[in-house]
């Protein structure tokens, strides 16, 4: 029987008020179990923004503020925001509006510079950046990789972790590199939807048995750090798209009762603890 009776914490997730479930959705996760949440924005055209300029990336960031706060009244723990520019803007830009991917590389590196203040300024976390997780010409995953290294140099001065999304691999190495280059600890660089056998970043493991079995494994065999993630979108149009709010705290029971109890308690409270300098434990009730 396990004795683990600690926090369980959704790496990544996101909610939008008044399109999806919002609140309602974290409601099912803390009824399943769930403490904590971090809540990345979603890809500014969800809130009915076609970027111009910088400051039109205020729209998607405040929405996941304001979800955010109304989250954290709900939850036993609470929730931060992941703040950034999602990389499929890069292809929205380029292909649908016209944009010389040089260009869109600087209106994209502008919005990291926008989330950065929201960093600096205390309501966001971290950093959200990366590059298409599907095939491009040769200048756009260029301009992909400008924007994600961009993203590196701005967390390093801030001080704050960076979620990644990219395509799927399990070697990352040279991204991680690119961090340590731009003077970010590559422990501070999370892959999201990774698998269990990630190398470079840190694996924020989409909540597939076996590949969370694999990420068990590493962490309780050679201390290698993960989180966990549904990556629930949010969205009423795409249901079944990913993993539903209650996966987390289902795959955290199904963890114990395989008798990976320090692999639940690396990936709920030591690795959100070394990444993203919070405490999960002492912001539970």
């Amino acid at each position: 029987m396990s004795e683990y009776d600690g926090p369980i914490l959704d790496d990544h997730l996101h909610l939008h008020a008044e399109r999806g479930r919002g609140v309602e959705a974290v409601e099912t996760f803390a009824d399943a179990g769930g403490t904590h949440l971090l809540v990345c924005n979603l890809p500014s055209w969800h809130y009915d923004v076609e970027v111009e300029t910088a400051a039109d990336f205020r729209a998607g960031f405040e929405a996941t503020i304001d979800v955010v706060e109304q989250a954290s009244e709900v939850l036993p723990g609470r929730a931060w925001p992941v703040l950034g520019v999602h990389p499929g803007l890069v292809s929205r830009l380029v292909d649908d509006r016209d944009f010389d991917p040089a260009d869109a590389r600087d209106l994209m590196q502008s919005g990291i510079g926008v989330a950065a203040e929201y960093v600096a300024e205390g309501p966001a976390l971290a950093l959200k950046s990366g590059r298409p997780h599907y095939d491009v010409p040769d200048p756009v995953w260029k301009a992909s990789n400008a924007v994600m290294r961009h993203t590196f140099e701005t967390a390093a001065e801030l001080g704050c972790a960076v979620q990644l999304h990219a395509e799927s691999g399990e070697d990352f190495t040279q991204v991680a590199e690119w961090a340590e280059d731009a003077g970010l600890p590559r422990g501070q660089v999370v892959k999201h939807y990774a698998s269990g056998r990630l190398e470079g970043p840190v694996p924020s493991v989409i909540c597939d048995k076996d590949e969370l079995e694999r990420a068990a494994v590493r962490a309780e065999t050679g201390g290698e750090p993960f989180l966990m993630e549904t990556d629930f979108l949010d969205d009423p149009e795409r249901p079944g798209a990913v993993m539903g709010p209650r996966t987390v705290p289902r795959r955290v029971e199904w963890l114990l009762e395989s008798g990976y109890d320090d692999a639940v308690r690396t990936a709920h409270v030591e690795t959100p603890a070394t990444v993203y300098g919070v405490d999960t434990t002492a912001t539970l009730e």
